[in-house]
């Protein structure tokens, strides 16, 4: 009775502090930056924008033990917060609520969207499944041609394959490195017949655009036979269309991307199965099971999203990246950015600039993700292929980012 009457206090008393408060005179570890108040008083100095992050996440779970006080402040953080972080993290504690009320709220922000997250076993036996949302800005280019760009929050991650890593022979995996991202929007799919029919009839910058190059039809089919010159091109077609920075992705953002958080060999776990990617699937990697092999490409969207909410990392199609070729990770930067030690000229911050600047290299560049074609092995996370940039086959595609801020 003791405890369910301190219990109450709690709740009809927000502003009064808990025993698991911080507060002044209580010798328990204080993070750096930490908020000494109790109660509702001391979950707002926590969000006090000099703070972490992480501090401020915590805060806002705090809140929910505070009533509807605590309540009020989830919301406005959806509301009003400008930071992407906060707001992901206020959508998901809200959806975590049961009242009606709560759930009528969310339904007025499309932006977010939700998903399960699977993780397998090596016999590729779903071990877990958890529900996750993320942000996504989506843009109409016209004709109803949208793109959906996932937000990716910055963080530091393990790069390549560990020398543990069943089948990673290559040194071109290797080593492993730590490397800091910075946040950025990834596109939810990989480029799409439809989005690039759109933008193929965009006025040219450098290079002519076959409109209709892909071997499998469709358009929500990703586009394939394209260079890596083509995607280029289209980057910088996008980005003068809609003012914004479009471009390929850095093998080290991709690979981020990918990802999603997991060291493992896919960001599904320890294998994959047919069920989760598109892929030859007569070859298996560790006890997955065999299934049926699709021989073609897949609609984007068609096998579950990895913790990002980005869908197709492993399979479908190649998708291209912005790295000229190196024989392993020796020397490679730490901090995200494209490895071109040859160019110093910022060409990689911008299509359009990269078009003009790159016309006469002709180094090979790097793709990543494996294929329709490609057993497993070649669609792990850490896996890199290169080809000349005017290479063009009916496995390769692309996926594109942005940087610009979004309003």
């Amino acid at each position: 009775m003791m405890k369910e009457k301190e219990k109450l206090m709690n709740i009809n008393q927000p502003n009064q502090p808990r025993k698991d408060d911080a507060v002044l005179g209580v010798k328990t570890f204080q993070p750096t930056n930490a908020a000494v108040l109790g109660g509702i008083q001391g979950v707002k100095a926590r969000l006090n924008p000099v703070n972490s992050i992480e501090g401020k996440i915590a805060a806002l779970k705090d809140a929910l033990n505070y009533g509807e006080a605590g309540l009020d402040i989830v919301i406005q953080a959806l509301q009003e917060n400008p930071l992407i972080e906060m707001k992901v993290a206020a959508y998901q504690l809200l959806k975590e609520r049961e009242e009606t009320k709560i759930q009528w709220f969310l339904s007025h922000f499309p932006e977010f969207f939700d998903f399960d997250v699977i993780t397998v076993n090596n016999k590729g036996l779903e071990i877990s499944r958890k529900k996750n949302s993320a942000y996504c800005f989506k843009e109409d280019i016209g004709n109803g041609i949208i793109l959906e760009m996932v937000y990716i929050p910055g963080g530091t991650f393990t790069m390549g394959a560990s020398t543990t890593e069943v089948e990673s022979k290559n040194s071109n995996e290797k080593p492993q490195h730590q490397v800091t991202i910075e946040p950025f929007y990834m596109g939810k799919y990989t480029a799409t017949q439809a989005q690039w029919k759109a933008v193929a009839q965009l006025p040219k910058i450098k290079y002519d655009l076959d409109p209709d190059p892909s071997d499998f039809k469709g358009d929500n089919r990703p586009v394939e036979q394209v260079s890596w010159r083509d995607a280029v091109e289209f980057c910088a077609r996008l980005s003068k269309k809609t003012g914004r920075n479009y471009r390929l992705p850095s093998e080290a953002e991709w690979e981020y991307g990918c990802r999603a958080g997991t060291k493992t060999p896919f960001h599904f776990g320890e294998t994959i199965t047919p069920d989760l990617a598109n892929y030859d699937s007569n070859y298996t990697y560790l006890d997955a099971p065999k299934g049926k092999y699709r021989k073609e490409t897949t609609d984007v969207g068609s096998f579950p999203p990895n913790a990002f909410g980005l869908y197709e990392m492993h399979g479908n199609v190649w998708e291209w990246c912005a790295d000229p070729w190196h024989k392993s990770y020796e020397g490679s930067p730490t901090d995200g950015s494209v490895w071109d030690e040859k160019n110093n000229d910022n060409r990689y911050q911008k299509s359009v600039d990269l078009l003009t600047m790159s016309r006469n290299d002709d180094r090979n560049r790097r793709l990543r993700g494996g294929s329709w074609i490609n057993p497993p092995l070649f669609c792990r996370s850490a896996i890199p292929r290169n080809f000349v940039p005017d290479t063009r086959d009916y496995f390769f595609g692309f996926r594109f980012v942005c940087v610009a801020a979004w309003t």
